[in-house]
């Protein structure tokens, strides 16, 4: 098995990360400038300072592992290492070194309660407005008002993040449960097409074999047994494409063969059931290798065709066609019955007008097309076709088949 080569990315820089870059850098920035006054105040503080540094760097890395108690707990420890230091320092370093109440703030919102959360940002604005108060010497709103203002604007705007950040996390599981319905549904639709495709028109054609051997029975017995032979046959192809249907499988004959096999052998079939019309297939260009889906979508079709054909037409002539040219691949049924009104057909409670609406949707969802071309009285065309874009480019030899 190939190795698959695995890319990996470096951590990108996002907003969560940015309240601990500020607080880093205004820390980093307060500790330059403690060792350029080089006083003895100056370096009893620094030891402090890094320490708080450090303990808010190792902080949210083991963020998870911290738990429910631990986190308070090294929240208060942070909130009174940055309150001794705010208040001993010089009143020059203290103003910028406030600042680092708004990455503060931050964290104070990512306490485990309500209350806790409340009571960290309290704490930290009452101890916030302490530190500028000693260091202005007095209440001078232009002094207070710019920190007290950035770090409460800073606690708008992350609510306001959270809460889009939870609105967008519950828009994409809505989003992800729509997908996952309308696949649901989708895969509902394509059995439903399979079955009618499949068992329905199978079954209702060994229903009328059956029915032939029974009138046959005593009058000709040879040709009653014949009937139910063929009958016998018939089950097993069913059964086989039963389980085909439960595994999601390939169709046997097509699976084995290809698709201008499995349709011969489909007229062949449908034509040896006793009422039905007079089948003949050919195929026109050299056959190509088709996607799964798509050769098993245009064997479906042609199945669901043939088998309303039989039932309604009242044909005495049907004749199928693969056709393989340029960017499509298509499947044409003619025959020379009564024809209908397609514009009249509904789907009824025994099936009627299910094949050509599940056929049109089978195709579609393909990016293909159902042609019928019919009128009462005239006979009936119908082309199914798809594009065979995705192809296998490679021509298949028709001996090989």
């Amino acid at each position: 098995m190939p190795a698959t080569a695995l890319t990996v990315r470096p951590p990108r820089l996002s907003a969560r990360h940015l309240p601990h870059l500020v607080f880093l850098v205004a820390a980093a920035g307060t500790l330059v400038r403690l060792v350029e006054l080089n006083n003895e105040l100056c370096w009893s503080v620094a030891p402090p300072m890094a320490v708080l540094a450090l303990l808010y760097a190792a902080g949210p890395a083991p963020w998870e592992r911290l738990g429910r108690a631990g986190r308070p707990v090294w929240f208060g420890l942070l909130l009174l290492l940055w309150s001794w230091v705010a208040w001993v320092l010089p009143a020059q370093l203290t103003f910028g070194y406030a600042w680092l109440a708004v990455p503060l703030a931050v964290l104070a919102l990512r306490m485990p309660t309500r209350a806790e959360r409340v009571a960290a940002l309290g704490v930290l604005t009452a101890l916030l407005l302490a530190a500028l108060v000693r260091a202005g010497g007095g209440l001078d709103p232009d002094l207070l008002a710019p920190p007290v203002t950035a770090l409460w604007a800073t606690v708008l705007l992350y609510r306001s993040q959270q809460r889009t950040t939870r609105e967008l996390a519950e828009t994409r599981g809505e989003l992800a449960r729509q997908q996952r319905e309308a696949g649901r549904l989708a895969e509902r639709a394509r059995i439903a097409r399979d079955l009618h495709d499949t068992l329905a028109q199978e079954l209702a054609g060994s229903r009328m074999l059956l029915q032939a051997a029974e009138r046959d029975w005593d009058r000709r017995p040879e040709a009653a047994r014949w009937q139910v032979r063929l009958v016998t046959e018939a089950l097993g192809d069913h059964l086989a494409q039963t389980r085909g249907i439960i595994d999601d499988l390939t169709p046997p004959a097509l699976a084995r063969e290809g698709l201008e096999a499995a349709l011969r052998d489909l007229t062949a079939r449908t034509g040896s059931a006793a009422g039905a019309p007079r089948i003949s297939f050919s195929a026109e260009n050299p056959p190509v290798v088709l996607p799964t889906e798509q050769a098993v979508a245009l064997l479906r079709v042609t199945q669901g065709m043939l088998a309303n054909t039989c039932e309604h037409a009242r044909a005495t002539q049907v004749h199928v066609t693969l056709v393989h040219g340029g960017a499509t691949a298509a499947v044409e049924v003619c025959d020379d019955g009564v024809g209908f009104d397609p514009n009249a057909v509904r789907s009824t409670a025994d099936g009627r007008g299910f094949g050509l609406a599940g056929a049109r949707e089978r195709l579609t969802a393909l990016g293909g097309t159902l042609t019928v071309d019919t009128a009462p009285g005239r006979g009936t065309r119908v082309r199914a076709a798809l594009p065979v874009a995705r192809a296998v480019e490679d021509r298949v030899p028709v001996g090989a088949r």
